[in-house]
């Protein structure tokens, strides 16, 4: 008996230094000091990383007509994407996304620091490749595989069938309309609509003219969040043709904040929108 109890204490100290020396490899590979320069990884960082990991995130997260966490990014201090705030905050990692990287990447890892680039949500399946990137580039793969353990739930319970779809169209500033390889056309497609940018053919972003958009008689136009200010761009979104040139005569606005960044909230805009569906078609 007393020759095993040695045993057991002679495998418990030879274990002991390589389960400590692993916990400490594993605390060496955890970046401490994160610092985000993009709206969209600021709220995948938000979500998956751990108490006094991330030290800041880009000005736009405290927006909420952008930010769909607005109001847990006011608990960090904010950047505004210049090489020179960032080194100031002494960051380990710094995250940002495709369209950010240019020169501050260039400079910031010239200093010695590590820059990772996350690719743009061009459709919901996107989410979950970037939420598991994340967990693994803040060494908290265990965090994202529940948050995508819980996307591909609600997802599933939100998709709708795509039988006859009401056909919807897009229409932001500018005339700017996106196809089904974009997000957005993807929270369109998955919450019961078939989309009218596919019949002019495009697939990602494209002008549509007001008048192709007429005669293209959708039953329903959905456009983004209003600025309040009004800008020249937005000038084509209050046309009166607009308010009659849907089908159903509906014009539908969905929160920007929900579908801007590939964040789990993008779910938020498939059950809007399939909501809307229902109602419209129950009413037919």
């Amino acid at each position: 008996m007393v020759a095993r109890v040695w045993v057991i204490w002679l495998l418990v100290g030879a274990l002991l230094p390589l389960s400590l020396g692993q916990a400490e490899e594993r605390s060496k590979a955890t970046p401490q000091r994160v610092v985000s320069m993009n709206l969209c990884t600021d709220q995948l960082a938000m979500l998956i990383a751990d108490e006094d990991q991330l030290v800041s995130v880009s000005a736009l997260a405290k927006d909420p007509l952008n930010s769909s966490m607005a109001d847990q990014a006011a608990g960090y201090a904010i950047n505004h994407g210049r090489a020179e705030e960032i080194h100031l905050l002494n960051p380990d990692l710094v995250i940002t996304g495709r369209f950010n990287a240019g020169p501050t990447v260039e400079m910031l890892r010239r200093l010695g620091i590590s820059v990772v680039v996350f690719d743009p949500a061009n459709s919901l399946h996107d989410i979950r490749d970037n939420l598991i990137k994340m967990g693994d580039v803040l060494g908290q793969p265990e965090r994202a595989q529940t948050l995508v353990k819980e996307f591909d739930q609600r997802l599933a319970m939100l998709s709708q069938p795509a039988l006859n779809p009401p056909r919807a169209a897009l229409y932001f500033p500018n005339g700017y309309t996106r196809g089904d390889n974009t997000l957005l056309g993807d929270i369109v497609r998955t919450a019961g609509f078939a989309n009218i940018a596919m019949e002019a053919g495009v697939q990602a972003g494209a002008h549509m003219s007001l008048e192709k958009l007429v005669m293209a008689a959708p039953d329903i136009i959905i456009t983004g969040s209003r600025h309040d200010g009004k800008s020249r761009s937005e000038n084509i979104l209050q046309h009166p043709a607009l308010d009659t040139a849907a089908r159903w005569q509906v014009k539908h606005e969905l929160k920007t904040s929900d579908w801007v960044c590939g964040t789990p909230q993008a779910l938020a805009a498939v059950e809007r929108i399939g909501a809307l569906r229902g109602s419209l078609m129950g009413a037919r």
